[in-house]
């Protein structure tokens, strides 16, 4: 009776694990291939989203090592219809937001600026603003802690931990006790 259990256990997590995008961990900006989620004007803005989020310092930030394509490929194949509406109410409103507060585009404003920006969505009234922020906030970490570049260069990420020597010679060990 627990053999059915545990084969039906075995299958769920084979089925599972098999369905899970592979792509998704370790992956670079040339695995992805192109998303036709939104315009290039739309996925530029996006890439200057998450820029403002993980900058560029001594290391590559968000942007240069596109995750803003990983935020639109797990929106595409992962999520609902409803985040593909949210992420473009989104863009559109921190476009029209920035115009409001600064009579810029958001690309054109500086790093505190954006930051501004950005809050001033996370703090609005509008659902929308705050799931787009949050949305894209967890998939701009996500992407950039799983990318190739943070996993092999900041984690110092080993494929496979240990190594087998198989030939190895081995010291005689002096066993106590023995005459």
């Amino acid at each position: 009776m627990q053999r059915r259990y545990a084969l039906k256990g075995l299958a769920m997590s084979l089925g599972g694990l098999v369905s899970l995008p592979a792509w998704a961990s370790g992956w670079t900006g040339n695995s992805l291939g192109s998303v036709s989620l939104v315009s290039f004007d739309e996925q530029t803005l996006l890439g200057e989203i998450v820029e403002t989020f993980i900058p560029e310092t001594n290391t590559p930030g968000a942007k240069s090592l596109n995750v803003h394509q990983f935020a639109l490929r797990m929106i595409k194949d992962c999520f609902g219809e409803a985040a593909q509406t949210t992420l473009k109410h989104g863009l559109d409103l921190t476009e029209t937001t920035a115009q409001q507060t600064y009579t810029k585009a958001f690309a054109d404003c500086d790093a505190p600026k954006r930051r501004d920006i950005l809050l001033k969505l996370a703090a609005s009234t509008d659902p929308a603003g705050k799931a787009f922020i949050d949305m894209i906030k967890r998939l701009t970490i996500q992407g950039y802690t799983n990318s190739e570049y943070y996993l092999v260069n900041v984690q110092k990420f080993n494929m496979a931990p240990g190594f087998y020597h198989g030939c190895v010679p081995v010291p005689k060990l002096a066993v106590s006790g023995t005459k």
